[in-house]
């Protein structure tokens, strides 16, 4: 694909359910999560539905012409999206998920997102603002959609609307997506670990 945005597209409502399946399809460290969780709607209700939902404009997908065959949702501003989260989205999501008690399960602590977005408050907030998913189904990968998307429509888009910096979280286990990140220019944060990798990436002013 190159630089060019052949078969990358803005998200329209009427993706939302196929955008759902690839997020379980791609949920397990880049692979397949349906049957991980008890449901397989948690992974969507966590990662990708409240993006679509809150900032639509911030969504875009790969169609090579079936339909989408992967996704980038984003916001340009993570602290107003806490706000959004916690006066929108909360509330829905709590009238699906009982709020868990501890000791916590790993399925617990997913769910603990639903009602603490402020987890999505990495230190570095001021300096890179913006948060982003990306999936992409397998065997589409290493085509130039994920650069292209980022590339070609995130960072431009960012960079017009004056945001300094975007950052993402990702499953340490995804090496794959770590390489990926590097070498579309992310670089490890400060607050980065092994457990809770955090990458970053200044967007220069536009001229």
């Amino acid at each position: 694909m190159g630089a060019s945005n052949t078969g990358l597209r803005a998200y329209r409502v009427g993706d939302l359910a196929r955008l759902r399946e690839i997020c379980v399809l791609t949920g397990a460290a880049g692979s397949d999560a349906t049957g991980r969780w008890s449901t397989d709607e948690l992974l969507p209700d966590l990662f990708l539905e409240p993006y679509v939902t809150a900032s639509p404009e911030w969504a875009w997908v790969v169609d090579e012409g079936d339909g989408p065959i992967g996704y980038l949702v984003a916001v340009p501003r993570t602290d107003r999206f806490v706000r959004w989260w916690r006066a929108k989205w909360t509330p829905w999501f709590a009238e699906r998920y009982p709020e868990p008690d501890e000791p916590y399960s790993p399925e617990e602590e997913l769910v603990r997102r639903g009602y603490h977005p402020e987890v999505l408050e990495i230190p570095e907030l001021e300096e890179y603002p913006a948060h982003f998913h990306i999936d992409l189904l397998p065997g589409h990968q290493g085509r130039g959609y994920g650069r292209g998307l980022i590339e070609n429509l995130l960072i431009p888009a960012l960079a017009a609307a004056g945001i300094p910096g975007v950052h993402l979280t990702m499953d340490p286990a995804n090496s794959a997506a770590r390489a990926f990140y590097e070498a579309v220019g992310f670089t490890p944060l400060p607050s980065s670990t092994a457990d809770a990798p955090a990458l970053g990436r200044w967007i220069p002013p536009r001229s």
